[in-house]
């Protein structure tokens, strides 16, 4: 059931690879060149490509561009192929180079999240001669792990490196797509939380591929706080890169507002000092145009203590905003259950 594959316009393509070669915390898709596709995950993660399968992220492919919006949108912009443009490419398509040439092979894939595979795979993959995965040696397993984190691996335990991605294209990058295009802002109710336990959950592991596993609670509270830590950090670089007092700079400078304040409920309930320091970083923002060298600098600081929030917490100490969480009711999608489970 792969996608077929769409051949980009090569100057087109190798204006993406420059894009990725020079890649900042704002570019959202893995380098072409090294990625390998959904179907090299899929040789071991099949409930995980299942899952994948019916989700808004894999319909992209055949769906989005032939949209009425899409269409209106691309004619604003002076986009002729929605699949052989850049702008539309970094956040809507997965793109590889083939043997036939550059193609956008599938929608939003395994890649866009978890990292362009090239250099790590065979690492991930690689037991140690004579073990599979349930007999691998825990020195093997630990130099493994490390092998492919180095190789550009984004494990699902580092919250921020995985999500950062979903920031980088809910919050729309691009000004003129918005102001312009009359492209949405981004997703204006984006939770890191309710998107991540919806139809795109994908947590078969500990199971073996028998059941897609609700997230711990400590889990959760991680996911909803880091979420918030990245939408102000994605938000400010858009307040940034804003040039006009239209829609896109006006929008996100609420919402940087907005966050501040969901993030000192949560600091209320749960001190921290990456928190804390986060507020203070920001407190005195001016949310203004041409004030680029400011917001980036404070965005950069959300950054550096997001991380460092990652590190230094599991969210066994963060009960306190249990209260605060999105409930089930506000999850996106159907969560995929193999057969199995469901019988």
């Amino acid at each position: 059931m792969a996608p077929q594959f769409r051949r980009i316009q090569p100057l087109r393509f190798f204006g993406i690879l420059a894009g990725v070669a020079g890649a900042s915390v704002t570019l959202g898709s893995p380098d072409p060149a090294k990625v390998q596709g959904p179907e090299s995950c899929g040789e071991c993660h099949k409930q995980e490509v299942e899952a994948w399968k019916l989700t808004h992220h894999f319909s992209t492919f055949n769906d989005m561009h032939r949209t009425d919006d899409a269409k209106a949108i691309a004619d604003k912009m002076g986009i002729r192929r929605v699949k052989s443009e850049s702008l539309c490419l970094d956040c809507h398509y997965t793109s590889k180079v083939t043997a036939d040439g550059p193609a956008v092979i599938a929608g939003v894939s395994c890649e866009s999240c978890h990292g362009a595979a090239h250099d790590w795979i065979n690492i991930h993959n690689d037991y140690g001669k004579g073990f599979t995965k349930a007999t691998e040696p825990a020195d093997h397993r630990t130099a493994r792990l490390a092998g492919a984190l180095k190789g550009g691996m984004l494990r699902p335990d580092d919250i921020y490196s995985v999500a950062q991605n979903c920031y980088q294209c809910h919050i729309v990058k691009d000004e003129k797509l918005v102001n312009v295009g009359g492209h949405t802002v981004g997703t204006a109710d984006f939770s890191l939380l309710s998107y991540s336990q919806g139809e795109v959950r994908h947590n078969f592991l500990d199971s073996g591929g028998k059941v897609n596993a609700v997230d711990t609670p400590e889990r959760t509270r991680m996911l909803y706080t880091m979420g918030t830590l990245l939408d102000l950090e994605y938000s400010l670089r858009a307040v940034a890169r804003s040039t006009e007092k239209a829609t896109y700079a006006v929008t996100y400078a609420h919402r940087v507002k907005a966050i501040k304040a969901q993030l000192v409920k949560i600091n209320e309930l749960a001190p921290t000092s990456e928190i804390t320091d986060v507020l203070a970083a920001t407190d005195k923002i001016s949310l203004k145009l041409n004030n680029a060298d400011e917001l980036d600098a404070a965005a950069d600081k959300v950054r550096a203590l997001a991380k460092a929030f990652g590190a230094a917490h599991n969210g066994s100490d963060l009960a306190g905003i249990d209260p605060l969480l999105p409930g089930p009711d506000t999850y996106k999608g159907t969560v995929y259950q193999p057969p199995a489970a469901k019988g």
